[in-house]
């Protein structure tokens, strides 16, 4: 697949770059980016994929969460892919912010117009997967996967839908009940159709759990304890804790008082998931 270079900048030894591609699956132009340790010149490395929130494209993670120098500390590559196909012009994409372009909530549409290009899902775990393992200097099927809130919701459904594909999974402030609240309805009715006909639970993280059937995998949640969304019920954590407890399958809840749903929080505890990540990526 060609992949066209976008930019290119060094970051703590390694190189920060961004590329983009004509997506088969999404039937657009896609970009990413990738943070390249300089160790990759002498061997292979696993990967860590991040997806993104709300709003977001590819440059946010790159520019705010400071991740750069934890991967060249631990000898990582981070991959981080837009939130949703981009520049289709289809019918009400960009009418609201929290459904469209820029959030594609990392499923595969069922509806109209939405199927034909709105398959986030299938993206981030074949088509992105087989570029950066064609492309770039990596162990082949030697990675994990992270995000934040409706990317944190991701990461989540990526990882229990394809149980052994990652060897870790964490999220901030994820969307974790997402038919049980406001952002996750509203998206899965106008992608996926209403509830009643269509399967909901198949793509909502704590439903997922609870049928989990698959390699040992312990979700590591971390969430700002000042955060608006917490308090909105958008993201529904305890949610997940009680079906996690009911499945047996492993949970960490890390509650950080005072701390919100931003970047400034993100950044101040990237390194402990990329720490916690490289420590399943290293055996």
């Amino acid at each position: 697949m060609a992949l066209v270079e976008i930019s290119k900048y060094k970051s703590f030894g390694g190189f920060q770059k961004v590329f983009s591609h004509k997506s088969k699956i999404l039937g657009c132009e896609m970009k990413f980016g990738i943070y390249l340790p300089s160790q990759i010149e002498d061997k292979k490395l696993p990967v860590i994929y991040w997806l993104s929130g709300l709003t977001c494209s590819e440059a946010n993670f790159i520019e705010k969460s400071g991740a750069q120098r934890y991967a060249q500390e631990y000898g990582v590559v981070i991959v981080n892919p837009d939130t949703s196909p981009r520049g289709l012009n289809i019918s009400g994409d960009k009418d609201n912010w929290d459904f469209g372009e820029g959030a594609g909530f990392y499923v595969d549409a069922t509806e109209e117009p939405w199927k034909k290009n709105y398959n986030m899902f299938s993206y981030v775990t074949k088509e992105l997967i087989e570029i950066i393992s064609t492309n770039f200097n990596v162990i082949e099927g030697t990675q994990s996967i992270m995000g934040h809130s409706m990317g944190g919701h991701g990461a989540l459904i990526c990882a229990l839908k394809n149980p052994g594909l990652y060897q870790s999974v964490s999220a901030f402030a994820p969307i974790c009940n997402p038919s049980k609240c406001a952002w996750g309805r509203k998206a899965f009715e106008g992608y996926l159709g209403p509830q009643e006909t269509s399967n909901w639970s198949d793509w909502d993280a704590t439903e997922l759990v609870k049928v989990y059937n698959g390699p040992p995998l312990c979700l590591f949640i971390d969430q700002g304890a000042a955060d608006k969304f917490l308090q909105e019920e958008q993201l529904l954590p305890n949610n997940l804790v009680e079906a996690c407890k009911i499945a047996k399958v492993p949970i960490i809840l890390n509650k950080r008082e005072g701390y919100d749903h931003s970047y400034f929080y993100i950044s101040s505890f990237i390194g402990e998931h990329i720490k916690h990540h490289s420590g399943y990526l290293q055996k």
